[in-house]
This record gives structure tokens, sequence and C-alpha cells, in this order.
């Protein structure tokens, strides 16, 4: 399931999935989260400091969730294959 996450500071576009958890812990999987630059332009999230592709978060780090357009679900399929 790909769509569009924003949080606080940052919008993404990745494949999400909900996990079983505990309480408190992570709840939300990540993978291949790119940043929605101002321009529009894709670059991996956390790139800079890590290699990872999959992320664990809190649900309640979510402000919303969406579905992207077709235009950024292309380009980030393109940039994902």
């Amino acid at each position: 399931m790909i769509k569009v996450i924003v949080l606080s500071n940052q919008i993404l576009i990745t494949q999400i999935e909900e996990t079983g958890s505990e309480l408190g812990e992570p709840d939300c999987k990540l993978v291949n989260p790119f940043c929605v630059n101002e321009t529009g332009t894709l670059t991996p999230w956390l790139a800079d400091i890590t290699t990872q592709s999959e992320f664990m978060i809190h649900s309640d780090k979510i402000l919303t969730i969406a579905e992207p357009n077709t235009k950024l679900l292309e380009r980030y399929q393109k940039v994902t294959d």
C-alpha cells in the first residue's frame, strides 16, 4: 500500500504496513520512504544517516495519510524499481 504520509515537519511517500505491537511500541512499518521536497523531487528518507530502507514508527507521529496523485506515484515507482 503506497501512501503519502504527513509528519510534523516532513511529507513522505512510502509503502506502509500496520503491524501488531505491544502498547508503546512502534506500530507502523515504512518501506522505501522518500521525502517529497518543495520542488516535487524525491529523496530517500534519512539517507544521510543510514542505509536502511525499512523503518518502524509510532502511528501517533503521523498527522495524516493520503493517496498519492498519479504523477507522484509514477515518480515513486520509478525511483524504487
